[in-house]
């Protein structure tokens, strides 16, 4: 089966998710209040592991699964787009207690109440793609 190194990864980040309590909504409440170090201490090592694999991948030239050499681009450096857009996600998970990832591993535990918010994600990713060319970057 080709995608079955899909669905083991797929699998083990639920997992991971899960055991460590990310998909919790009161986790993530307890973040955006400031009242607990749970969910930064998780952020910040996936930042961490997150540089040190962007630096293995450029010293070592790791080539993908075509043989080509990954590259990466550099990012525009004007901020607005930044803030807002970081604001309009953090919204986004404050609200619904779930950034993408975890939405479906809550699916997974049960909770089809994460359908509409993947709706609604999936339309406001929709809708930014036809709008896109029409707001500043």
């Amino acid at each position: 089966m080709k995608g079955l190194k899909y669905i083991t990864a797929g699998i083990l980040f639920g997992i991971i998710m899960a055991k460590s309590e990310a998909i919790s909504w009161y986790r993530i409440q307890e973040m955006f209040r400031f009242q607990s170090f749970h969910m930064y201490g998780i952020i910040g090592t996936a930042v961490v592991l997150g540089v040190i694999a962007v630096y293995l991948i450029k010293k070592y030239r790791i080539r993908d699964i075509q043989g080509n050499v990954i590259a990466f681009q550099d990012k525009d450096r004007t901020w607005p787009r930044y803030i807002i857009g970081g604001t309009i996600f953090g919204l986004g998970w404050a609200l619904t207690g779930a950034c993408p990832g975890p939405m479906f591993v809550n699916i997974g535990y049960g909770y089809f109440a994460m359908f509409i918010v993947i709706f609604g994600s999936l339309v406001g990713t929709y809708f930014y793609g036809i709008i896109k060319d029409k707001v500043p970057h």
